[in-house]
């Protein structure tokens, strides 16, 4: 039996997996991946992250490199890989969980690789578990792709692109395919533009100065913050607006046959689809009462689950708006760690 079994090896698994290997008691991280950072390795090519360097970090090892520069999605997948090395984390690879109960004051989890027990579980599978479709993305003849299966231009058959989604990975995407081809993009809302750097300085170290990125979940500001869409980073894809090379269309509203309907009623010819819709969350594996909401989300506070010897850590806002950052997420660690028992 181990005394604490982490469900994901992703950033908030291996931070976490950091913190517990100061304890000496057994521990042990779970990924269903064949390698350390590989769902890095399997988003679009031209993923860079919007925070710089000096704010990309787990627990005591820095990204190396120029500490102002923004990092791609091959870089954090080799240093995801690194960390794990370099601090000797017992991950076990190619493990799906099936299913998490409690029976006896123990965890039984039931992998495709046998069971396992545990004294305590720490779920670290991240926001990005299944790709958010609309029941309309499987009707009609138009080649479609969400997200996290899109990884560059040459994916797409010939003619125009609708890119689905206002948030930063559609715009990204839009900003790659409009080097190449018609696109238009479908926003839901009215997108708002933040500059990524503002006096030599990324926009997210004004956030960690003024303090937005330490602003807690179930403060009055967070709240508010929360119910507001995320602004879109950067400026390229604003300028792409302007010229007429990347076009604003509303929100999508169903498929008919080969062409799209959006909400005003107007119809759109494309011949492909990004669906930039992000994902949700997947929990049902979690056979236990009271710790899932009627939304089938996690109840906790700050990642304590109300179910003993349970905790949550990698959840959006799960804390504070910095929870959803690399950096963020060793804070949130290192509170879930002091409060865990973690005798050997």
């Amino acid at each position: 039996m181990y005394n604490t079994i982490i469900i994901g090896g992703g950033q908030a698994g291996l931070a976490m997996g950091y913190y517990l290997k100061k304890t000496g008691a057994s521990f042990l991280i779970l990924d269903q991946s064949s390698g350390v950072g590989e769902s890095w390795k399997k988003r679009y090519d031209s993923l860079k992250l919007f925070t710089p360097r000096s704010m990309s970090s787990l627990p005591d090892l820095p990204l190396s490199g120029n500490e102002n520069d923004y990092p791609g999605k091959d870089e954090i997948a080799s240093y995801l890989e690194t960390y794990g090395k370099k601090f000797e984390l017992p991950i076990r690879l190619n493990t799906v969980v099936e299913k998490l109960e409690k029976k006896g004051g123990v965890f039984h989890i039931e992998t495709n690789q046998g069971p396992l027990l545990s004294k305590q579980v720490v779920v670290a599978t991240g926001p990005f578990q299944v790709p958010s479709l609309p029941p309309q993305a499987t009707n009609g003849g138009i080649h479609q792709l969400h997200s996290s299966a899109y990884r560059n231009a040459d994916q797409l058959v010939p003619g125009p692109a609708l890119v689905v989604g206002g948030g930063n990975s559609g715009a990204q995407i839009a900003v790659e395919l409009a080097k190449t081809g018609e696109v238009y993009l479908s926003v839901g809302t009215k997108m708002k533009f933040l500059p990524q750097d503002v006096g030599g300085k990324s926009i997210f170290w004004w956030f960690k100065r003024l303090g937005v990125l330490n602003v807690p979940s179930t403060s009055g500001p967070g709240r508010f913050i929360q119910k507001q869409p995320d602004p879109i980073f950067g400026k390229e894809l604003k300028k792409l607006i302007k010229e007429g090379r990347v076009i604003l269309k509303p929100r999508f509203d169903r498929l008919d046959e080969n062409r799209v309907i959006l909400e005003d009623g107007s119809k759109l010819d494309v011949q492909n689809i990004i669906w930039a819709t992000g994902y949700r969350q997947n929990f049902s594996w979690i056979h236990l009462n009271g710790v899932l909401d009627a939304q089938g989300k996690p109840v906790h506070k700050r990642g304590i689950s109300p179910e003993d010897g349970l905790y949550f850590i990698g959840l959006p806002w799960q804390h504070r708006r910095g929870s959803a950052l690399l950096q963020g997420v060793g804070e949130d660690a290192k509170y879930l760690y002091e409060k865990m028992g973690n005798q050997s």
